[in-house]
């Protein structure tokens, strides 16, 4: 299993989880081809067959919370994605 299809399994597990790191995510968006851009802030954009996201780059830790996980599998199965 690829690290890429670890994350997505972890991003779509139940319980959601909150140990998922925000590198690990953006790593998985760009392999499925995604356009991955800078916003103001910490916000990132994100734009995957013709579905687009904001999302926010969490800070100062390194892993995404479960609202962000939920938000994330919510863009992923818009774009079609599992």
């Amino acid at each position: 299993m690829s690290q890429h299809d670890k994350t997505l399994d972890d991003l779509f597990r139940d319980p959601v989880l909150a140990s998922i790191e925000w590198r690990a995510v953006e790593s998985l968006f760009r392999s499925l081809g995604a356009d991955v851009s800078e916003g103001a802030g910490s916000r990132v954009r994100v734009s995957l067959n013709g579905v687009k996201a904001i999302l926010h780059r969490p800070h100062p830790e390194k892993e995404i919370g479960k609202n962000m996980v939920r938000s994330i599998r919510e863009f992923l199965s818009n774009a079609g994605v599992r």
